[in-house]
């Protein structure tokens, strides 16, 4: 479909609250608003017409624009022959109602341009179920009929009572039946997701979550990191369910790395609950990667809309600095002065890592990072191993970094391992919670 793109400008908008502590975020420009809202429409196989700019004085309540602009994305639809006008702002049902009266053509706005890519990202069951909610929720409130004749029987006795039940209320009742519905079968993902969560807090294997703004490069690097197959194209919002995989860090330890859904500003707040289930992923790992595309212009804009979004979920400041390592992602883009020079503001940073995860460079840096905070000290020690215990040894190789084994004639294996302090409290547990002393099972 031929679509045509609008960014209307508000003079007198208010800039959104930031968490707190947060630093000021940088302003987005307009050109960069266009190109991204292009973007999102791309995501969708629409062909993009002509993208534009639109300075809004005063907002009207009736259709936003002005009768001027009005007019002249009229002309522009009927020269491009063009059928979609999206507008990259909310719109309320009358707004969306009158442009689309005005101009002949279909409208949506940002909200609706959004849910439309989620719904044809969406691949498993619990994403279709997340994004058919909060569909519903935004349809809920965009039902206008222009007719009266549909008017159920009368209710009441006799000639006494008002009109019985029109068509669009028994719309709104169909479709609250439907959220009703989604509703209940999104508590059964959400008790399915604190079951694995239990069963992973068994196994106890921390887990990384990826965070960022769309087209970041999560997925690349996650693909980097892991050797999965997921999706990634230069592409926002190419991946939508979360993925988790299981990979061993260098110095041994196992994690579950999780990669989430890309964060975009303006996130309609109908995705944020819908999505709660997807996003409580990140509130339960141990450590978070926040991805950022530093070949982006905007991209201390972007990572100021991902930082409000933790905020809203529940992480404040003091949690970011301590669960959250920034990753400057896309170095490969930049021309030779800008890398070095960003290296170079990297390494005065704390929680900082500079990565490409196309060429590779810095990755390795990274997993040994995330490998020491997630470790903290590791202890050398020489384990004796009982015959009756063989068990622990698998757990010593699935967590510990074994460097040498010797079996013994009486079954019993000694290993050299290193290991840190809360693996070795883990393994005090599984010998039965005795301590091993120097004489019997191990020697420091």
């Amino acid at each position: 479909m031929r679509a045509l793109v609008l960014v209307p400008v508000l003079k007198q908008a208010k800039a959104q609250p930031l968490p707190e502590g947060a630093p000021p975020a940088p302003s987005r420009s307009n050109e960069a608003r266009l190109e991204e809202a292009i973007g999102l429409a791309r995501a969708i196989d629409l062909t993009i017409v002509q993208g534009l700019i639109v300075t809004v004085s005063q907002p009207r309540p009736a259709t936003l624009m002005g009768s001027g602009k009005i007019a002249e994305v009229k002309a522009l639809l009927d020269e491009f022959d063009a059928g979609l006008v999206i507008v990259d702002h909310p719109l309320t049902p009358v707004q969306q109602r009158n442009l689309e009266k005005e101009w002949g053509a279909k409208v949506i706005d940002r909200t609706g341009l959004i849910l439309e890519i989620f719904g044809r990202r969406a691949s498993t069951k619990e994403g279709t179920l997340q994004v058919d909610l909060a569909h519903l929720n935004y349809q809920k409130g965009r039902l206008v009929r222009s007719w009266t004749h549909l008017e159920r029987q009368r209710g009441g006795a006799g000639f006494m009572g008002g009109p019985g039940e029109t068509q669009i209320e028994a719309d709104r009742r169909m479709l609250q039946d439907k959220i009703i519905k989604l509703e209940r079968e999104l508590e059964q993902v959400v008790r399915t997701r604190q079951l694995h969560r239990a069963k992973r807090r068994k196994v106890p294997h921390p887990i990384v979550a990826l965070v960022g703004y769309t087209n970041a490069g999560k997925s690349t690097l996650f693909n980097r990191i892991t050797g999965a197959g997921v999706l990634a194209e230069d592409m926002l919002f190419a991946t939508l369910d979360p993925t988790l995989r299981r990979m061993k860090l260098p110095h041994g330890r196992t994690v579950i790395m999780s990669d989430t859904v890309g964060f975009i500003s303006d996130l309609p707040t109908h995705l944020v609950a819908a999505f709660r289930a997807t996003l409580e992923e990140v509130l339960e790992a141990d450590l978070i990667l926040h991805v950022r595309d530093m070949s982006d212009p905007d991209n201390g804009a972007q990572s100021a809309d991902v930082l409000r979004i933790l905020d809203d979920l529940g992480i404040d400041e003091k949690e970011r600095s301590e669960r959250i390592i920034e990753i400057w992602n896309k170095i490969d883009r930049l021309d030779p002065e800008n890398h070095d020079g960003l290296l170079q503001k990297a390494a005065g940073r704390e929680n900082v890592l500079p990565v490409s995860a196309i060429s590779g460079e810095g990755v390795d840096t990274l997993l040994d990072v995330i490998s020491q905070r997630l470790s903290g000290v590791l202890t050398e020690a020489t384990i004796t191993i009982p015959a009756d215990k063989h068990a622990v040894i698998s757990w010593l190789y699935e967590n510990a970094v074994v460097s040498e084994r010797e079996d013994h004639e009486d079954g019993s294996v000694s290993l050299d391992v290193r290991l840190t302090d809360r693996q070795a409290q883990e393994l005090e547990r599984k010998l039965g919670g005795k301590k091993p002393t120097d004489k019997e099972d191990w020697e420091r």
